[in-house]
């Protein structure tokens, strides 16, 4: 087994040390996060920091690398206070990917990467036509983390487009049906495989499987 120190870290070659860190904490969520500025001239980038806080109010958050000029996303989000999160399935997966190029600024990824803007009545940040789970979030908290210079972004959901055929009866969105990809690392793209559901945890009774279709 290798055992890597902290200094040893540090000392990596840069690229090198950033794909380690980045792929070590194993698969992770992967979206395109929809955003427009307050003229209209929309934009989309690829994030894999998303994470749950809490269902009431139901609020994720995520992770936006440091600004940088041609980086439209956070001023947009500062802009119009909407923006929206949506799947990638794999026929999109290499456009996807495009999208983290480093475009000009007010240069629209949906144009350049091939995907086309959905809208919903009253939401003026873009979804993806081509996602098949949508969600709209109304921006609710920022956060600048000074130890490396990114931004928490922490969102309320006011919104969520879906098939019905993905909402389980019990409320469970099924990202296998709904053809989620996820990402481990910057690079390497993956479709989730079902090993099975368990029934909410209690002290002293052994873990019970629960029906997947539920």
């Amino acid at each position: 087994m290798t055992s890597i120190s902290r200094d040893q870290i540090t000392a990596m070659e840069k690229h090198y040390r950033i794909s380690l860190i980045n792929s070590v904490v194993g698969y992770k969520s992967l979206n395109l996060l929809g955003t427009a500025n307050k003229d209209g001239v929309t934009n989309l980038c690829l994030i894999s920091s998303a994470f749950h806080l809490g269902a009431n109010p139901p609020l994720l958050g995520m992770v936006i690398r440091p600004e940088r000029e041609h980086n439209d996303t956070l001023k947009n989000i500062k802009a119009t206070s909407q923006y929206t999160l949506n799947n990638v399935l794999p026929e999109w997966y290499k456009k996807a990917h495009q999208t983290s190029a480093s475009y000009p600024s007010g240069e629209s990824e949906f144009d350049s990467c091939g995907f086309k803007e959905k809208y919903a009545y009253g939401f003026t940040a873009p979804f993806v036509e081509q996602s098949t789970v949508r969600i709209g979030l109304q921006l609710r908290q920022i956060i600048d983390m000074e130890m490396n210079g990114t931004t928490i972004v922490i969102g309320e959901i006011i919104e969520i487009m879906a098939d019905e055929s993905v909402i389980g009866t019990d409320g469970t969105v099924d990202h296998v049906k709904a053809e989620t990809m996820t990402v481990a690392g910057l690079d390497a793209y993956f479709l989730p495989q079902v090993v099975g559901r368990l029934a909410y945890a209690k002290p002293g009774i052994e873990p019970q499987e629960l029906n997947l279709t539920n």
